[in-house]
């Protein structure tokens, strides 16, 4: 299960893309990178992050702790910006937070420090699993803490959940977009991430990282479910689908680092 924590200081906004995340301070003293609900992608790229974030933890790869915080509009009464206020207004309640790491920098595909052919190949099947379109040299998305890397901003995986079209025989695609993924050039070790991963990304697992999305986040998004509990279960089924076609996806990706070596 996620801690939750309550903001008490809204720090600073952090301007990247459109969704306006900000660090903020919450009553644990810890300092957090907030992704807002009422943000313009919503709480759908909340359930992204969460999901995607917990089971990267699962299969061994470093993420900041993820904390729901919760949030009280009036944290922004004070603050001069008309877009922010409205932005913190309309995000009351559960948000999500990433521990805040001072002093990381975001990775650099030409300066390193650079993976190992292990880490590489577990974070690249990983990220064809939960379909991450936003890991490429444009957007790594990860950042280099004391030598290590660390996966930040997981919103845009689980892409199909925008519509829901089609959504099981999705679950079986091959990934394409891997062939962009900024640490192909290093994934070496691709063919071994089978059986880690399927040992790793258990029914259980899955079932316990979906377990924990706010219900109000699953509420309040559009979806064809007629229940949260039904809704929870598509995700479950979504995912654990995505791991009996591990052999198409890992395949994919080895095509296509092949293609650029």
């Amino acid at each position: 299960m996620l801690r939750t924590v309550t903001a008490t200081r809204y720090v600073t906004s952090l301007r990247e893309g459109g969704s306006l995340p900000a660090i903020i301070e919450a009553d644990d003293a810890g300092l957090y990178v907030v992704k807002f609900r009422g943000a313009g992608q919503g709480a759908k790229a909340l359930i992204a992050e969460l999901i995607a974030g917990e089971l990267a933890r699962a299969v061994g790869l470093r993420v900041p702790e993820l904390v729901l915080v919760e949030l009280d509009p009036a944290l922004g009464r004070n603050e001069p910006d008309s877009e922010i206020r409205e932005l913190l207004k309309a995000s009351a309640g559960l948000n999500l937070g990433l521990d805040y790491l001072p002093g990381s920098v975001t990775f650099d595909p030409l300066a390193g420090p650079f993976p190992s052919a292990e880490e590489a190949s577990t974070i690249v099947g990983f990220d064809a699993y939960v379909t991450n379109v936003d890991r490429t040299p444009k957007n790594p998305n990860m950042l280099s803490w004391h030598k290590d890397l660390w996966l930040i901003d997981h919103g845009a995986a689980l892409y199909f959940h925008h519509s829901w079209e089609d959504w099981e025989a999705r679950s079986q695609s091959r990934f394409g977009p891997i062939k962009d993924h900024v640490l192909l050039p290093w994934a070496t070790a691709l063919a071994a991430q089978e059986s880690s991963m399927r040992e790793r990304l258990t029914r259980e697992v899955v079932e316990r990282t979906v377990a924990a999305i706010p219900e109000e986040w699953l509420t309040s998004v559009e979806s064809p479910f007629p229940t949260a509990h039904a809704h929870r279960a598509a995700y479950v089924t979504w995912l654990s689908r995505r791991v009996e076609a591990l052999p198409a996806f890992l395949e994919e990706a080895a095509r296509a680092r092949a293609q650029l070596v």
